[in-house]
């Protein structure tokens, strides 16, 4: 469990790091990971933000339509729909709203993927609370902005030659690899997405297909490379 001290004070005294005049700057903060979410979102309210944290992506969802906050910091893994699908989704429905994606995978492809789901900030969970209210700073003010960490990985083009796999697969198969990777069956797949299970079936195959990949075990490791689901 991480403690408080885990995450260095925010510059509490720094009069730039405060909302606008008039109401508090609302922010959904969408992690599974409860511990760090409780802690960061602690030292957020001590900001002056109002915060309101969620622990997967559909309750984010929930939260941004009942909450109407001016930005939302999500985690990139989470349970029953991940991140960037999450960011995809929000901006859908919205596409005037913002979002940071709080990650611990500092590596390029993970950086392009949160970008293109339309998040205008990326955040290292170990630089989190260093570089948080900064990126809430310049994204609330119109502005992208990446973890100096991965900032090289941005500006890099992608090893020449390598072909992203997952952009091949839509929406609708995202989900299915997420949630067969997260050990669900194929009737549990058909319940939460109201399908049948001979459309969740055939899912499966195109996955096969498009992937190259015939097993579970496979899915799984393939999911977690690519930050859908998380070994935490």
């Amino acid at each position: 469990m991480r403690e408080m001290s885990d995450f260095p004070a925010l510059g509490s005294g720094n009069d730039a790091t405060r909302p606008l005049p008039g109401r508090p700057l609302r922010i959904v903060l969408a992690d599974d990971d409860r511990d760090a979410t409780l802690s960061l979102s602690t030292l957020l309210k001590l900001e002056g933000y109002e915060v309101r944290h969620v622990y997967d992506g559909d309750a984010t969802l929930e939260a941004v339509r009942e909450f109407e906050p001016d930005l939302v910091i999500m985690d990139l893994s989470m349970p029953e729909l991940n991140g960037a699908d999450a960011t995809r989704v929000l901006l859908e429905q919205g596409p005037e709203r913002k979002v940071i994606v709080l990650s611990m995978y500092a590596d390029h492809e993970y950086v392009r993927r949160a970008l293109k789901s339309g998040a205008r900030g990326y955040v290292v969970k170990r630089s989190a609370a260093k570089d948080v209210v900064e990126a809430i700073r310049a994204v609330h003010g119109g502005q992208q902005y990446i973890s100096p960490m991965v900032a090289d990985a941005v500006a890099s083009e992608p090893p020449a030659g390598k072909e992203d796999r997952l952009a091949r697969l839509s929406t609708r198969e995202r989900e299915v690899l997420q949630l067969l990777a997260e050990g669900r069956t194929g009737t549990e797949i058909a319940q939460r997405l109201s399908l049948s299970p001979k459309t969740v079936e055939t899912y499966r195959a195109r996955l096969v297909e498009k992937l190259g990949i015939r097993d579970v075990a496979g899915l799984v490791r393939f999911a977690i490379q690519r930050g859908i689901i998380s070994l935490e």
